[in-house]
């Protein structure tokens, strides 16, 4: 019986994808790598239909947090004065990031279960003391959705430029790449997009890439050096070919399935008839509906119910569930509905839900 994944990356693997990781040994300065690392960032522009003359995308061998460490030290000038929005785990990484580069940055903190307060953040960046925000698409803590396309009204108002952690959202959510406002967004391969682990990348303007910081603050995550040697068909590193063979075959049946879009339906319908059917045995949902994104739902757990003995009686029956996080480790559980997960699959899903819960 085959496991599934239900916890918001790494994803089940269809079994090409799983294939094409390892379809063959390939040496990264040979032009066989050269030309899979082209077709790979040339694939990612197109996820979105990016311009390739407004947006390049920048391969990094690492998780999204890479990605997203490696936009934030590189794109934010010395002189830089960052505002963090945090409403989990990811926003503070965020903070975490800025405080250890030495970044000068303000944190807007909220409860891990709360939307943004866009009256405060409006408040803040009316007093033009800040450059740069930074935020997270959808705060995996909670499977929360925040507003980016109210966020990148207020940038646009207040001249803000925006840097967006999208890792567990590019390839299944709407992205403002049409707002002046991004300025980049860092994302990964193993999430929505349904590669292996070890791949992520920083989609981001040409031009933001050709002001980066300089001095480097870093010198593996310096975003130019990475892309200076991509433009060229070389890699500065040694980077993760059998994600890159993965992942070049992960967006063909991107692309066969429909898209972002489509794959955003899937995800949406999934996630339904997963919520449907625990509230058919009694489990609330964390947050309202409409909050969550397509890619996640957190659940209350059930009064004198161990998250571990659900987590077990799902994965003696195929199935691996996320538990929440810090404080609310006692009080939730994640499902995830991302990866190549079947008709069949759901079925399964379904009998076990009621099995453990009923």
């Amino acid at each position: 019986m085959r496991s599934i994944l239900l916890n918001p990356g790494p994803v089940s693997l269809s079994e090409k994808v799983r294939k094409a990781a390892v379809s063959t040994d390939l040496c990264h300065r040979e032009p066989e790598f050269s030309a899979l690392q082209d077709r790979l960032r040339t694939g990612l522009i197109d996820v979105y239909r990016l311009h390739p003359l407004q947006w390049t995308a920048v391969l990094l061998g690492g998780s999204g947090t890479m990605a997203m460490e490696a936009m934030l030290c590189s794109l934010l000038p010395r002189d830089a004065r960052l505002l963090v929005l945090e409403n989990g785990v990811y926003g503070e990484r965020i903070s975490a990031i800025a405080e250890i580069h030495g970044i000068e940055y303000q944190s807007v903190a909220h409860q891990w279960t709360d939307a943004i307060d866009f009256d405060r953040v409006s408040k803040l960046l009316a007093n033009g003391e800040f450059s740069h925000l930074a935020a997270v698409q959808h705060e995996t803590t909670t499977g929360r959705l925040n507003d980016i396309s109210r966020l990148v009204g207020l940038c646009e108002e207040h001249g803000i430029k925006l840097l967006l952690d999208s890792v567990s959202s590019f390839g299944a959510e709407a992205i403002p790449f049409d707002s002046p406002a991004l300025l980049a967004c860092a994302a990964t391969a193993n999430k929505c997009l349904h590669g292996i682990p070890g791949l992520c990348f920083v989609v981001s303007r040409p031009e933001a890439i050709d002001t980066a910081v300089e001095p480097p603050r870093s010198l593996y995550l310096h975003l130019p050096v990475w892309a200076k040697q991509q433009d060229r068909g070389s890699t500065p590193f040694t980077p993760p070919v059998n994600g890159l063979l993965a992942l070049d075959q992960a967006l063909v049946e991107l692309k066969e399935q429909g898209g972002w879009r489509a794959r955003h339906a899937r995800y949406h319908r999934l996630a339904d008839r997963v919520e449907r059917a625990l509230d058919r045995c009694g489990v609330e949902a964390m947050l309202e509906p409409g909050e969550s994104s397509c890619v996640l739902r957190s659940y209350r757990l059930p009064r004198e119910r161990a998250y571990q003995d659900i987590h077990d009686g799902l994965k003696q029956r195929g199935f691996v569930i996320y538990a929440g996080q810090g404080s609310l480790a006692a009080e939730m559980f994640r499902i995830s509905t991302m990866g190549d997960i079947t008709d069949y699959d759901m079925e399964r899903l379904l009998a076990a839900l009621a099995a453990v819960f009923g």
